[in-house]
């Protein structure tokens, strides 16, 4: 008994030991704990970001197609003048006349920009110029079989504005290619023969009679935007303008700071789904319009407040993790990368440009950033993007939309938020003030 008494003894004074050791509010400052965070909690280093956008590239260039063939033989096609219906890109993963690539090329000329690197502007350059030479080469008789039938002869929006905007800027930076006649056909169809409403909105019988997908903000505006700086023919920015306000008026939802995805003319009440890729597809057109747009334009006001209000939305909806939800405003759809990546450089943008404020919002881009880089695997793939999605009117469409790796819409974001996080850090400075990412005093 008094052996087991010793032993008792023996158990307390442990446990009190190991009670006196440990951390409490009176030995150190339990607030500099350190949390454990799913996301890195860190300032991105410059040499980071571009290591995650290079390993896209590395992807992107071994993945896409550089060059013609005959279909026959698989022989590269060099000698445009003689072109028939036999003819294709060779074998890529993703499709060089896509909207999703007017999007990565227009990502690969602002990472080339920001970290003066030429392998990225070369990416573009090397397909745009096939592109136009291509066009330039195929006769009527054999539009139906080109590689590039969605460009000389556009059947959506789709079709033609982020191909469109992607060779102007291009053009901008250096490509010798003669892209006139691309781009004056491209821009016709957006500005001539797209449907349109009744009040000039631009709209499509798809899934419903006169319907606004709220995607066709970013499939039409850029383009205009850029064609308006291209020529400086006004009317472009009219309609640019245009768009951004009807669009708004009628699918964004002021109390929440979000866009439905759809609307229907014909529905008695338009059900809100603010679905994410679509509303980054929006807040990026707003950034990209001012880009261009003269500020003395009497719907440059307009504009800005309108990119103001969705940038304030979607910062109240960002999840602890850095990323946004499939839908926004509902916590239980997963954690979405593309609009994610959007988002991160549709802000960072508006921060560089001085149309946000950078103390609110820099925290914001940082974390999204810091979420977006974790999904860039080791082979340059980017993971948990929303594979292409239409539009639906119940909330089991948008939950249960698949993800894959080679969903190409999550690549050109990718690049374009690492590109303008990268001039973010270069005009910035920032500190962990107090456990938190801040913005520097002074």
């Amino acid at each position: 008994m008094k052996k087991l008494n010793q032993i008792f003894v023996l158990l307390f004074l442990g446990a009190f030991a190991v009670a006196q050791s440990q951390t409490t509010d009176a030995t150190a400052p339990l607030h500099l704990l350190q949390p454990e965070y799913p996301t890195p909690y860190v300032i991105p280093e410059k040499a980071n970001v571009k290591a995650v956008l290079d390993r896209v590239y590395t992807f992107l260039e071994a993945n896409t197609a550089s060059k013609v063939v005959n279909k026959k033989d698989n022989s590269e096609v060099t000698n445009f003048k003689k072109i028939d219906g036999n003819i294709a890109f060779e074998k890529g993963a993703f499709r060089l006349t896509s909207y999703e690539w007017g999007v990565t090329y227009a990502g690969m000329l602002l990472t080339a920009k920001e970290t003066s690197d030429k392998k990225y502007e070369n990416y573009v350059n090397k397909r745009l110029q096939l592109i136009a030479d291509l066009y330039a080469n195929t006769d009527e008789k054999n539009i139906e079989n080109s590689p590039i039938h969605s460009v000389i002869k556009p059947h959506a929006l789709d079709d033609a504005g982020a191909l469109c905007a992607a060779f102007i800027k291009a053009k901008k930076m250096g490509l010798a290619a003669n892209i006139d006649p691309v781009i004056n056909n491209l821009i016709t169809f957006i500005s001539q023969k797209q449907q349109r409403l009744s009040d000039g909105t631009l709209a499509r019988n798809r899934p419903q009679m006169n319907t606004l997908w709220l995607d066709d903000m970013f499939m039409s505006v850029p383009a205009l935007a850029q064609m308006g700086g291209y020529t400086g023919d006004v009317k472009y920015f009219d309609d640019a303008v245009k768009q951004v306000i009807q669009f708004s008026q009628r699918m964004f939802n002021a109390e929440k700071g979000l866009y439905m995805h759809g609307w229907v003319e014909s529905m008695q009440v338009h059900p809100q789904f603010h679905w994410a890729r679509a509303n980054g597809w929006a807040v990026m057109t707003m950034v990209e319009l001012l880009e261009t747009l003269p500020k003395n334009h009497p719907g440059y006001p307009k504009v800005l407040a309108q990119l103001q209000a969705h940038i304030a939305g979607l910062q109240k909806y960002q999840d602890g993790t850095g990323f946004w939800h499939q839908l926004i405003d509902r916590n239980d759809t997963y954690l979405e990368t593309s609009a994610t990546a959007i988002y991160t450089y549709a802000i960072a943008r508006a921060i560089n440009r001085g149309y946000v404020d950078k103390m609110t919002y820099a925290p914001t881009v940082l974390l999204a950033w810091n979420a977006v880089a974790s999904k860039v695997n080791d082979k340059g793939q980017v993971e948990g993007t929303c594979v292409g999605t239409g539009m639906g009117f119940d909330p089991a469409f948008y939950y249960y939309r698949p993800i894959n790796i080679f969903a190409a819409h999550g690549y050109g974001p990718v690049l374009l938020a690492g590109a303008e996080v990268i001039a973010l850090l270069n005009n910035s400075q920032f500190e962990i003030n107090d456990s938190s990412i801040q913005l520097k005093k002074g």
